[in-house]
């Protein structure tokens, strides 16, 4: 009887949820966005006025005036997707203080509670215009973001300073850009350079897309470098910390005239009328590589040119972010074009984009010097291990990790080897390679990726609009221009299909092989002194930030399984207090010594122990030729 009562009280309950379900309605959403058009913004050309003196607190004040055509609702757009970021790069949280008139009264504003980017306003009968006031709050402290601003230094980023109409593409929208920086500051841009007076900066009117693509650096400290005069200008300026830290030896600034030399060599031709090197060498500005068409910025610390043998790891930044002139900017792939900054993006050719660059920064860097061969090989043998060392292999395709940033929006991993975080730029790299060494046996070195690069990413010289986007087929139809074979099955099998070898043809077709040994190259131990740490992933299997940080441990290696995680700090091995050079000598020990390795973990307040039964010695990646074999990666890296 009990039973029954139970189950009838139940049923009971059932029901009057259900009803009580039925009687809800969720609220309508609110009308959707006006989807961008290919015509022009009828109001007229924009008025923007960004004041970037604050640098003490890094608050940017902007003033805009917007023209409209006709009173009414219209909504008013943040830039939030922003080529390059391939994710929501736009900083909505730091924007602030916003007030609009029109005819000098004020005009109220509403946040759309879905696209929190977007702004709905009613312009009122008779105004011919709205004016808009508000600031940026750039980040003061790492924790808030990128660090943009400094009292010497400053990175102004357009994308950040204003609101655009909804309904256009930002190429039909114009805009008239007036900056004002601290007097006696050099700036430089793809807009213009110059040093800044007490009146405002006019530049002239361009349009939406063209301002968002040419950030602006400025400084107290600066360094304009005239790279190659003779055709479309190119330029490096170099703002710093310290007037010291910006001068470059005349070696310095010859591996770089050299970059654009063999850029032309490599493409054929410039897709810009002219081109400048943002580079910020500073512990206060961000550390950074982003493309744009006629410029890139780029920050490093402050021993690029100071501490030059010392900081080989930084020195295919360039090479990288002026790739990507050609192929991310003249060309680009057809789902990461966007009309506007408010459409999402799509990632699934980054392996083109961002994998492809990766292979030719490396190779530029090697060609024109900036680094030596033995460099290349190293930082090859690096990425190699890497890639081969992943367990995520088994389970997780290289074409899905394109979503990465769109997923994760690019924090830290906390298991990088078995998550596959953005595998598409090194791996995409190595598979790069394989295609190039394969044109180049199979044709007996008359053909190789070279040719490809140059038909596909070439062009018409000076033509620095857009010319094309590109598709997966556009990709498989150029390779075969080049070389006929089953291109689309060769990239289907490393891109789209899980698997779990790794793509280390290319090495062994190039000629050489992976190998390990217990000695650090040179790269390696620039690449840890960069990081302040210590890189033991392919022997006990973690390595090590600033003061013991763990940075990362190996997916099931012999930390892993002893139960060592991201965000402990190694405090003692063995007893003694953690230093680099003595756990190296400990692993080494190790060898004979069957005893395991002690460590003394810190979390938070607490400590534990954890013994490591590892006994594998020390294992760093080297690439070594293999005998009789034909040496094109040589060839692949020489200067042409």
């Amino acid at each position: 009887m009990r039973t029954c009562l139970l189950l009838l009280s139940a049923s009971i309950g059932l029901l009057f949820g259900t009803v009580a379900a039925l009687g809800q309605t969720s609220a309508p959403m609110p009308p959707p966005i006006p989807a961008p058009q290919d015509v022009a913004y009828p109001g007229g050309t924009i008025e923007l006025d960004v004041d970037a003196t604050d640098t003490a607190h890094g608050v940017f004040r902007v003033h805009e005036r917007l023209p409209i055509a006709q009173a009414g609702p219209m909504i008013l757009l943040f830039p939030h997707w922003l080529p390059g970021w391939h994710t929501t790069g736009g900083e909505i949280e730091k924007f602030a203080g916003l007030a609009i008139t029109a005819n000098g009264q004020s005009v109220s504003w509403r946040r759309d509670p879905v696209d929190v980017t977007a702004f709905h306003v009613d312009a009122p009968a008779g105004a011919q215009a709205l004016d808009l006031t508000f600031q940026f709050l750039s980040a003061t402290d790492a924790s808030q973001g990128p660090i943009v601003a400094s009292p010497i230094g400053t990175e102004v980023e357009w994308n950040n300073d204003i609101l655009y109409p909804a309904g256009y593409y930002a190429t039909r929208i114009m805009v008239e850009p007036h900056l004002t920086l601290p007097a006696g500051w050099t700036y430089a841009s793809a807009l213009g350079s110059g040093t800044a007076g007490a009146a405002p900066i006019q530049f002239a009117a361009v349009d939406l897309s063209t301002l968002v693509d040419s950030p602006l650096d400025a400084g107290r400290y600066a360094n304009r470098i005239d790279l190659d005069s003779q055709r479309h200008q190119v330029f490096l300026t170099v703002f710093g910390d310290r007037a010291d830290q910006i001068q470059a030896k005349p070696d310095q600034i010859a591996a770089h005239r050299r970059l654009i030399q063999q850029a032309d060599r490599l493409y054929g031709v410039r897709h810009f009328d002219h081109y400048d090197f943002l580079l910020t060498v500073s512990d206060r500005l961000q550390e950074q590589g982003l493309e744009h068409h006629r410029s890139s910025e780029n920050g490093v610390d402050t021993g690029y040119f100071t501490e030059w043998s010392d900081r080989v790891y930084d020195r295919d930044l360039l090479p990288h972010e002026m790739t990507h002139s050609w192929n991310g900017k003249y060309r680009r792939p057809a789902d990461l074009w966007t009309p506007n900054y408010n459409v999402p993006m799509r990632n699934s050719l980054l392996w083109v984009y961002e994998g492809q660059t990766e292979y030719w920064g490396q190779v530029l860097a090697a060609r024109s010097g900036l680094w030596s061969k033995r460099d290349a090989l190293d930082a090859l043998a690096l990425t190699a291990a890497t890639y081969g060392a992943r367990p995520g292999r088994a389970w997780r395709s290289v074409e899905d990790t394109t979503n990465d940033p769109i997923i994760a929006n690019r924090p830290p991993q906390a298991w990088r080897s078995y998550q596959r975080s953005e595998d598409y730029y090194e791996e995409g790299q190595l598979i790069w390679l394989e295609a190039d060494t394969l044109i180049r046996e199979r044709t007996h070195g008359r053909k190789s990726l070279d040719n490809f690069a140059r038909a596909f990413l070439g062009g018409r010289d000076g033509q620095w609009m857009p010319e094309s986007t590109y598709t997966f087929d556009d990709v498989v139809a150029a390779l075969n221009a080049v070389m006929p074979y089953d291109w689309a099955g060769f990239l289907h099998a490393r891109i789209d299909d899980v698997r779990p070898e790794p793509p280390l043809e290319g090495l062994t077709r190039g000629g050489y092989r992976l190998v390990y040994t217990e000695e650090r190259g040179d790269y390696l131990k620039a690449f840890e002194a960069e990081r302040k740490g210590a890189n033991f992933l392919f022997s006990i299997g973690f390595s090590l930030g600033e003061d013991g940080a763990v940075s990362e441990v190996m997916w099931d290696g012999p930390a892993f399984n002893a139960g060592m995680t991201v965000g402990d700090t190694l405090v003692a091995v063995n007893g003694e207090s953690y230093d680099a050079d003595q756990l190296r000598r400990i692993i080494t020990e190790a060898k004979t010594d069957h005893a395991p390795i002690e460590l003394l973990l810190k979390t938070g307040s607490h400590y534990r122990a954890v013994a490591i039964d590892y006994h594998g010695g020390l294992r760093y990646p080297h690439l070594e030729r293999i005998p009789g074999a034909h040496d094109l990666l040589s060839q692949i890296l020489a200067p042409h």
